[in-house]
């Protein structure tokens, strides 16, 4: 069996300054934002960043696997709190919600939400899957919720639906008439 061995106390300061300066530029160019400036604001190089994070998907990853599940556990608060079909809705806006009001979080998570691969085995992409999954099994049990709907289309459409209110560009405002519009669709025919 293989040990792992901890992180160096340098390498580990390297790593969360990485964290830290990745947020920040993240923040502010969105996902697109320069890996050499990323690297420039920890105060190290190029070659530390691509040690720690090889792909610009792994930093983002990093960068936000705690807005993820955060995420995450709010479907399981809402869930306790509403009946499966409204629970469903609400998770469904705070999740939209964030994808438009933290920039970088809608391409990180629109690549967990894409066919199987490489993306579907991230953490985040489990993470908001599964979370998705008992929503939507929920509302399937309570009848609130098309039986051919599946957890990974709804999860696409909340992306689809960030798509749309960032092309609107009035900062989230039409998230709910979006989502209605687009969870009619969803709701069982009587």
């Amino acid at each position: 069996m293989t040990q792992v061995k901890p992180m160096r106390a340098d390498a580990r300061r390297n790593y969360e300054r990485l964290l830290k300066a990745a947020a920040e530029a993240f923040a502010e160019h969105g996902e697109g934002a320069s890996l050499d400036d990323i690297a420039k604001r920890a105060g190290v190089g190029s070659g530390t960043l691509y040690r720690h994070f090889p792909t610009r998907q792994a930093l983002l990853e990093a960068a936000y696997v705690g807005r993820v599940e955060a995420l995450a556990r709010r479907a399981d608060v809402i869930a306790q709190e509403r009946p499966p079909g409204e629970a469903l809705w609400a998770w469904l806006t705070e999740l939209t919600e964030g994808m438009i009001q933290v920039r970088g979080l809608k391409a990180l998570l629109g690549s967990a939400v894409t066919d199987a691969g490489s993306a579907a085995a991230t953490v985040c992409g489990t993470t908001l899957k599964g979370a998705g999954e008992r929503l939507v099994h929920a509302a399937h049990a309570e009848g609130a919720l098309r039986k051919d709907v599946e957890p990974i289309d709804v999860l696409r459409l909340a992306h689809g639906v960030a798509t749309a209110s960032e092309l609107a560009d009035d900062e989230g405002a039409c998230i709910p008439r979006y989502l209605s519009l687009v969870t009619e669709g969803l709701l069982p025919t009587t």
